[in-house]
């Protein structure tokens, strides 16, 4: 397995032309200017052309070499196979468009984005799957350790990726009961929802994923107060209205999701508590029953840099000895 750690160092093969130009450049209108002086022996005798244009070569060379040094080229030495011990953890994101209200700032769904990512960050080592929610849920990304696409994941989260809106948290619960492979070790399910409930009854659910083993948190996003949902529209803001006309007020609903945290044998949190919920939530997760997870990855590479390194180190040596004129006898 070949790579390059610094690719982008790379870009220093832009000066190998430049230097050419420049060498062509001067060659030429040195030529120009000893023509006008008379005779090129007599002015400058013993100036060699060869050896001018093997000094370009050998410094353009250098560079190249310099280049491919600097950027560091690996080659991979083995395929590292690790052991490490786990949980499983599904986190359960909530893209309705009440999650656009903007009673937190910027938004709850924003915020709820920002919080899921750190969580991701500080559960790395446990197996984290991805669920998105709002009319209906679907699975984003199975349990893995892919931490980066999980990110990735989460930052395009958006009200557009379902087209059936409304909270039906009990069908996030039900997709995850059925996405936990059965050698998992200890499970955890994490809500992050404003708590608007408009399926099944969530607690008994809830309850049932809890008899599976499943402890499940939830995650509170918003105010008690709420505030208006915003639609797209031209100019001023627009917000979402019911059929008699009057604009539609979205509320967190904390009661709801203390009931579903009861029932799922876990605790509830309220994203104000801000990053004081991450670390509880990793103190739980890490009190969860592990199990030995295989991890494979090519993590040990060889660096090769020295074999560019030093050749281009005798080359600018032998650029600098190597003068521009050949030796002149004197009988």
């Amino acid at each position: 397995m070949f790579r390059y750690e610094y690719p982008d160092h790379l870009y220093l093969l832009a000066a190998v032309p430049l230097l050419a130009l420049l060498s062509i450049a001067y060659w030429f209108w040195r030529k120009n200017a000893v023509l006008q002086l008379g005779d090129i022996e007599r002015v400058m005798p013993g100036f060699s052309g060869g050896r001018f244009w093997l000094k370009a070569a050998l410094l353009a060379l250098a560079f190249v070499l310099l280049a491919l040094a600097w950027a560091n080229p690996q080659l991979g030495a083995k395929k590292q196979s690790t052991t490490q011990r786990s949980a499983d953890v599904f986190i359960a994101l909530d893209i309705s468009q009440s999650m656009l209200c903007e009673d937190v700032a910027p938004s709850r769904l924003e915020l709820a984005k920002v919080f899921a990512q750190k969580l991701v960050q500080a559960l790395e080592g446990e197996r984290i799957g991805l669920i998105f929610f709002a009319g209906n849920a679907y699975l984003q990304m199975p349990l893995s350790t892919d931490y980066s696409f999980t990110l990735q994941s989460l930052q395009s989260a958006s009200p557009d990726l379902i087209t059936e809106q409304g909270t039906a948290i009990p069908a996030a619960i039900d997709l995850a009961q059925h996405s936990f492979s059965a050698e998992s070790g200890g499970r955890a399910f994490i809500l992050i929802t404003d708590g608007e409930n408009f399926g099944e009854n969530a607690e008994k659910k809830a309850a049932d994923a809890l008899d599976d083993g499943i402890v499940i948190y939830t995650v509170g996003v918003g105010t008690p107060a709420g505030g208006p949902i915003p639609t797209d529209g031209a100019g001023l803001t627009q917000y979402k209205r019911d059929p008699q006309g009057e604009i539609i007020r979205t509320r967190l609903d904390e009661t709801e999701l203390h009931k579903i945290a009861l029932s799922g044998g876990g605790q509830s949190f309220k994203l104000t508590q801000g990053d004081a919920i991450v670390s509880a939530l990793k103190r739980e997760v890490d009190g969860l029953q592990k199990r030995d997870l295989e991890v494979r990855s090519y993590t040990e590479f060889d660096s090769w840099y020295q074999w560019f390194l030093l050749p281009a180190i005798l080359l600018l040596v032998s650029e600098f000895l190597i003068s521009f004129k050949k030796r002149i006898d004197f009988q």
